[in-house]
């Protein structure tokens, strides 16, 4: 598996239907609300073979409210 953290910058006022989208659709491990720049802290796993970008942009961009991310991909826990 690999991890990944994905900064969702939400459209005003949609921070906490953005936060219940991500954990209705059961994608993400963990999930934040932020302080600064960004509103919401999406922690991800995926397989191995899985693309990363493909991935953010087809299940986790699409939800409405999104108004733009960032994606951190980590190497290794310390």
């Amino acid at each position: 598996m690999q991890c990944f953290f994905v900064q969702i910058k939400c459209a005003l006022g949609r921070t906490y239907a953005v936060a219940s989208a991500l954990a209705e659709a059961e994608i993400a491990s963990e999930i934040y609300s932020i302080a600064g720049d960004y509103d919401i802290l999406a922690k991800f796993y995926v397989p191995k073979e899985t693309d990363i970008g493909h991935f953010v942009g087809e299940k986790v961009q699409p939800i409405p409210g999104i108004a733009d991310t960032r994606t951190v991909i980590t190497f290794k826990a310390f």
